[in-house]
């Protein structure tokens, strides 16, 4: 243990001790003087303080320090009583303090302890009581507050975390406020106890067993009790009066002296005021003038010398500002910020900032930081901060999202209304405005709220405008999760296994694999909707491979069939057959022998003719499946799967091309249709 450790445990023995073992006079009187310097440096530290969080101990603190006074009150009364002295201190408190009279001590104890336990203690136990309400109330509008700055790109993830422990923090440090407060009542409560206990046992045992006449008893005792309440409510009145500053102050860049300083000073006329008020006090009524002819000109001058300051540091104020912007605007580096392009934008009208303001009950915030960890838990990645803003060049119920600069989704929202969307059979009853659903292009309209219950019996898919946005949103990220990895999200996943794997992720990187080779055939299963979330058997795959082959094309191939059961789970329905399209042998051969090799990897070289042939026949097939309400699903042989998808993937995005590798062994597949060249 550390020396300033010691210390600590060191002063909780010594308070044991006080409450046990008798100490000498010379003790007692310097454990005062520590206890009334503590108080004094405990009421320091408050007033310099910028915020409550800075004196955090202080619960503990007041709880150790109001032990420490009650332990002096028990050596000083053991010491009252038995020797009739309790050292230097209690003695010069009773008669140099006091002047000797006890009637005057007694006074002084009883004020002292009227304005410590009626006016300051007991204030400072409402406010403890109050602000240990309001903060534990407030936690969760300041957490969704720190995810909605988070989700809005204003602080980082770092900042995030240091503000979710400072709201935890607070929350913890005005509880135990609001029950450090009652030490501050009780040693009150004790401390006129004491002094009645040492008042009339003193007397007794003065009288009893000293021989003492009842005057001398009395007199004598007397001033040791007086000064040994006094000595013990001076301090206590010091921390009472520390108690009360911290409960009661607002976080602020300043120290108390400076706050009160500034702000009681912030208007410099109303000294005018207020020195105009003492000096007509003073010129008609009795007040003598030499009394409150200075203090009024002392307010009058000082008003008049702060409003001089006041209006030179304006103008500097002022000066400065033109000054510095001027110099910003000539750096460099200003250019250069404004090449800074957000990963996701997402932008709308200024129709649409209630869906925003979470003061009109907009939730657009939470829903996004949702998204994004629902995203996480399904793709494996960690999608970027979705910087939010109002754009006015946009119409005023109309939206978009930009992904790396460039627009990939828009749609148009109205407030107030619903959107129903039609599940292929019309009702010509439903009315509204006709639109389509922006995330899957399906014919929709928006509705007013009296007809949503019509729309719902009617079959239709009823969602209210927040929702849309939603679903619209993580649609995108969900088409464009692989544009959002790059090399440095790569790193943080692999830094990520590597906690856990570090053999694993040895062997795979960076020999014989950079993290650009890796970011490629992580970016290839997301283009494909393939969780990345299982990078552990991903980077088995690819330390089994890489060692064969460095190409991002045929590795991806590869980890994709040691996905098998987890691609399979996300096309199977439960107890169902897999219905799939087949190619045919001859369409399988001829798109294998046109694949074409070369150094910079192999592409497939169709005539446009074939080409079309057998998208054309891809197209009828899918058209046939979907009369089903079938998810069309293209199974084709593993050599020419990447082939297949490089034909289809600009005309046939979302349709998913799967190998015979890539299914589970245990599942059922029935084949729905052939794909052939004539």
């Amino acid at each position: 243990m550390k020396l300033k450790d010691l210390s600590v445990v060191f002063g909780v023995i010594l308070i044991v001790v006080m409450l046990i073992i008798p100490l000498p006079p010379g003790m007692l009187s310097f454990l005062i003087i520590i206890n009334i310097s503590l108080a004094l440096l405990v009421l320091l530290v408050t007033m310099n303080m910028r915020e409550a969080l800075d004196f955090s101990i202080f619960p503990s603190l007041l709880l150790i320090m109001t032990l420490f006074r009650l332990g002096l009150n028990v050596s000083t009364t053991r010491s009252i009583l038995s020797q009739g002295d309790a050292g230097g201190v209690v003695e010069t408190f009773g008669t140099f303090v006091v002047g000797g009279n006890v009637l005057v001590g007694l006074v002084v104890f009883f004020i002292l302890v009227i304005i410590n336990f009626l006016v300051i203690t007991k204030g400072a136990e409402r406010v403890a009581e109050v602000a240990a309400r309001f903060t534990l109330d407030a936690m969760p509008g300041k957490q969704m507050a720190i995810d909605a700055d988070l989700n809005a790109g204003m602080i980082s993830e770092q900042e995030a975390r240091k503000r979710r422990e400072k709201v935890s923090r607070e929350a913890d440090f005005y509880g135990a406020m609001d029950g450090a407060s009652k030490f501050v009542k009780g040693d009150a409560i004790a401390g006129i106890i004491i002094v009645f206990i040492n008042l009339i046992f003193g007397i007794i045992i003065g009288m009893v067993q000293n021989g003492m006449p009842f005057g001398e008893a009395a007199s004598h005792y007397s001033l040791l009790t007086v000064g040994d309440g006094i000595v013990s409510q001076l301090p206590a009145l010091l921390i009472s009066t520390a108690t009360a500053i911290i409960v009661t102050r607002a976080a602020s860049e300043e120290n108390l002296g400076s706050d009160v300083i500034a702000q009681l000073f912030a208007y410099p006329k109303m000294l005018y005021v207020a020195g105009g008020t003492i000096v007509i006090l003073g010129l008609f009524t009795p007040i003598q003038n030499f009394v409150t002819l200075p203090i009024g000109g002392m307010l009058i001058v000082g008003g008049y010398r702060l409003s001089n300051v006041g209006n030179r540091e304006k103008m500097e104020l002022v000066e400065s500002e033109e000054q510095v912007a001027t110099d910003d605007m000539r750096k460099p580096e200003n250019i250069v910020n404004l090449l800074t392009i957000d990963p996701i934008e997402f932008e709308f009208g200024y129709g649409l900032i209630p869906l925003a303001d979470t003061n009109q009950g907009g939730d657009l915030l939470d829903r996004v930081v949702m998204i994004r960890r629902q995203l996480a838990l399904e793709l494996g990645l960690v999608i970027p901060v979705v910087r939010i803003r109002d754009n006015i060049q946009l119409a005023p119920n109309e939206y978009r999202i930009k992904i790396k600069g460039n627009e990939v989704g828009k749609g148009e929202i109205y407030l107030e209304h619903y959107l129903a969307i039609s599940s292929g059979v019309d009702d010509p009853t439903i009315t509204g405005i006709d639109t389509v659903e922006p995330a899957f292009g399906i014919p929709a309209k928006w509705i007013t709220e009296d007809m949503k219950t019509n729309a719902e019996m009617a079959g239709y898919t009823v969602v209210d405008p927040p929702s849309v946005i939603s679903t619209h949103l993580t649609e995108v990220l969900r088409n464009y999760a692989h544009e959002l990895l790059g090399r440095q999200e790569t790193k943080q996943l692999i830094d990520h296994l590597q906690e856990n794997y570090p053999i694993l992720v040895e062997e795979v990187t960076p020999n014989p694999l950079s993290v650009g080779d890796v970011q490629k055939v992580l970016a290839k299963l997301l283009k494909e909707r393939v969780s990345i979330r299982n990078l552990p058997v991903i980077f088995e795959t690819l330390a089994d491979f890489s060692k064969v082959t460095t190409d991002p094309e045929i590795l991806a191939e590869y980890v994709r069939q040691a996905l098998a059961k987890q691609i399979t789970n996300q096309y199977i329905q439960e107890n169902n057959p897999l219905k799939v399209i087949t190619l045919s042998g001859q369409v399988e051969k001829l798109i294998a022998d046109h694949v074409q090799q070369t150094e910079h990897g192999n592409y497939l070289a169709l005539d446009p003719s074939t080409s079309q042939a057998i998208l054309e026949n891809i197209r009828k097939q899918i058209e046939q499946m979907q009369l089903y309400n079938q998810t069309p699903i293209i199974l084709c042989s593993p050599a020419i799967r990447m082939y297949v998808r490089e034909l289809t993937e600009r005309y046939f995005p979302q349709v998913p091309i799967l190998s015979y590798n890539e299914l589970d062994a245990n599942i059922e597949i029935q084949s729905v249709g052939v794909v052939n060249i004539s």
